[in-house]
């Protein structure tokens, strides 16, 4: 099967996973432009070819936000794909702190490819909240999660000189370095 194709039905499944979720911006985007977007910020601003990478990011919240498993995972997309989505993805039986702790802790230990996909995933994020707050959140909680990201993203540094500069970007724009 060639990458294109591989690429393809990884998005389709992960779009059949994501089908009925949106995110929490005013304007309920559908779920599935996130992994989407994470994935183009790598080939396009990473410049990252990589498929298990590319994989990996469209599927990074299946496992943590829908019903499915990793074994499907490593059934339908491989070992490497999966132990990249693996690395990504919290453990939802801890509490959100707990969580958010162990991200922070996790991201100077984990492998290169995992270390792409949480950087392009932080930076999406972050624009997503530079662009929208989502409903029920206060500038406060906007704050926090950019000083948590920074958090995350410093152990992640050495990893894309682009994507790295970005996430700085963002981060000076709000007096965060």
């Amino acid at each position: 099967m060639s990458a294109v194709s591989e690429i393809i039905r990884c998005s389709n499944f992960a779009a059949i996973k994501h089908k009925e979720q949106r995110r929490k911006d005013k304007e309920k985007t559908p779920y599935i432009n996130h992994p989407i977007g994470v994935a183009n910020i790598l080939t396009e601003e990473a410049i990252i070819t990589d498929v298990a990478v590319i994989q990996a990011a469209l599927l990074h919240d299946t496992v943590e936000d829908t019903n499915t498993t990793f074994e499907e995972i490593q059934e339908m997309f491989g070992e490497e794909v999966t132990g990249i989505v693996r690395e990504v993805t919290d453990d939802k039986n801890l509490p959100k702190l707990d969580r958010k702790q162990k991200q922070i802790e996790h991201a100077p230990h984990a492998s290169y490819k995992a270390k792409l996909v949480k950087l392009a995933d932080k930076l999406y994020n972050l624009r997503d909240l530079n662009r929208c707050t989502p409903g029920g959140w206060t500038e406060a909680r906007v704050t926090e999660y950019f000083l948590w990201a920074k958090k995350v993203v410093d152990g992640l540094r050495g990893t894309n000189q682009s994507m790295e500069e970005s996430l700085d970007q963002l981060f000076k724009m709000r007096d965060i370095l």
